[in-house]
């Protein structure tokens, strides 16, 4: 058993090191690219480069307007991410708990939306935000609230399937014990089932920010130049005659920080979530 054990543990650390390295390469040629000089990077990559200095993570900020990038694209995908939780919550827990006409129609219909790409929403939502403008001078085109309804609506569907899955393992009896103490059913989901569900909506919380964050489709045409998000504004640091690739890279790794660092956080939560989801 040990002889068959061992090429099976060689092939398992072979794979997990062969997935480190295809993970951590291109990461390790933006820090370098990131710590060089912009002339020694238009020269050619060099993967030990002769110098190295931290120039371009302070320059990043005044070549282009990084910091209102930031703050856009932190607020667009923070409210999206909250909006689709809230919904997706109440969406789900109808589902999983309740027996109504129309139900696995609806859950049909949920799934049946992420087969479709999400180009072929873009011009039917430029024209309908148009017309709501003309209508009430609400203007979405151009506003980081246009990209917030947006993006909620791109991540509930499977905001909700992954929290019906999730709601389907949590035993009825909390909800039943609750009812029963004088709870009302929305005091009992607010009680005891969300206290329960925390990794599956941890788990849809980081997907809807995650998604938010790097989109650029829509962001590069739902936007103008104060509302840009940081995946569109990575775009300044090149022109039409030079590109400030140092600090690309810079900013790159910089605007990553919030997603890698929110992943870690809630790490255990989003992997329990999602293996709940699955498993369901």
């Amino acid at each position: 058993m040990r002889r068959e054990a061992r090429p099976l543990a060689v092939l398992r650390w072979a794979g997990l090191t062969a997935l480190g390295l295809f993970t951590a390469l291109p990461l390790y040629v933006m820090g370098v690219t990131a710590l060089r000089p912009l002339e020694d990077v238009r020269d050619g990559f060099a993967w030990l480069p002769a110098r190295l200095t931290p120039e371009a993570f302070g320059s990043m900020w005044s070549t282009a307007d990084l910091a209102a990038h930031f703050a856009n694209g932190a607020l667009v995908a923070s409210c999206s991410a909250a909006l689709s939780v809230l919904i997706a919550v109440f969406a789900a827990y109808a589902v999983s708990r309740y027996r109504f006409p129309g139900r696995e129609l609806f859950r049909v219909a949920v799934l049946t939306t992420q087969v479709l790409p999400g180009v072929l929403f873009l011009l039917p939502l430029y024209l309908i935000y148009a017309s709501i403008g003309r209508a009430t001078g609400i203007l979405l085109q151009g506003s980081p609230f246009g990209l917030i309804i947006a993006y909620s609506t791109f991540s509930l569907p499977f905001s909700i399937l992954l929290l019906v899955g999730y709601f389907d393992t949590l035993p009825r009896e909390l909800d039943e014990a609750a009812l029963i103490d004088g709870a009302s059913p929305l005091g009992a989901l607010l009680r005891v089932v969300l206290p329960a569900a925390r990794p599956g909506i941890a788990a849809v919380a980081i997907y809807a920010f995650m998604a938010a964050w790097g989109e650029t489709l829509f962001a590069s045409i739902m936007t103008d130049a104060g509302s840009r998000t940081v995946a569109i504004g990575l775009r300044e640091y090149a022109t039409e005659s030079s590109a400030h690739w140092n600090e690309v890279m810079a900013a790159s790794l910089t605007v990553s920080l919030p997603v890698v660092a929110g992943f870690l956080l809630l790490q255990r939560y989003f992997v329990r979530g999602l293996t709940a989801g699955a498993l369901r």
